[in-house]
């Protein structure tokens, strides 16, 4: 069992996020660490027998990262309360991502029978030439591996970098700069995050 730095008083939160508000990057990490233990909460009622419990703690970090970013003081009262909520989004998208691959059909799936009695299978009924089959199988292969390597060889920021860049998983396509001003680092930065994800996702796909 993990364990997650004791959560920061309410006074002290106001202090680090004071700090941070005025760009100490000290702070931003201090209030990152000090509510990993609401990440793990959070994650817990996610855990199911087909689900790591350090994949759901990596998802649900980078939720947190995004709270404490876009954190206003003047809107929300309390850090754990916005930050639950973020963390809990980025935990469903990651399941609905998952759900997405889980959900092949078949082409020797028997869906019924033709004049003849003789059985159909979805193969039957395709109007694509078997070449097209075959690149769309491959797509879909190159696509399960791609998100296989993400999780294996990426850490959650780098994960997110790429997701938001690429518009993984539903997510919208975003610019270096504008990955940047959310996360709350330089746009030089992301491009050094971006870069050695992409050579570690090289390396993965590789090794197949």
């Amino acid at each position: 069992m993990k364990t997650f730095p004791k959560p920061l008083s309410p006074e002290e939160e106001k202090q680090y996020l004071q700090k941070y508000k005025e760009g100490d990057v000290e702070a931003r990490n201090i209030l990152i660490e000090r509510n990993l233990r609401l990440v793990a909460h959070v994650a817990r009622k996610y855990q199911g027998p087909e689900t790591d419990q350090d994949d759901l703690i990596s998802i649900g970090i980078i939720g947190l990262i995004k709270a404490v970013s876009t954190f206003d003081c003047e809107k929300n009262n309390r850090l754990a309360t916005y930050a639950a909520r973020c963390i809990e989004n980025e935990l469903l998208m990651m399941m609905r991502v998952k759900k997405k691959q889980t959900r092949e059909v078949s082409l020797y799936e028997k869906i019924g029978v033709d004049q003849d009695g003789r059985e159909l299978m979805l193969m039957d009924i395709l109007e694509s030439e078997p070449v097209d089959i075959l690149e769309e199988l491959e797509l879909r292969k190159n696509s399960g591996k791609l998100y296989e390597c993400l999780f294996q060889v990426l850490d959650a920021r780098e994960r997110e970098v790429i997701a938001v860049r690429y518009g993984l998983g539903d997510r919208e396509e975003m610019t270096q700069r504008e990955i940047a001003g959310r996360l709350g680092i330089s746009r030089s930065y992301v491009s050094r995050i971006e870069k050695n994800a992409l050579k570690k996702l090289r390396e993965c796909f590789d090794t197949e």
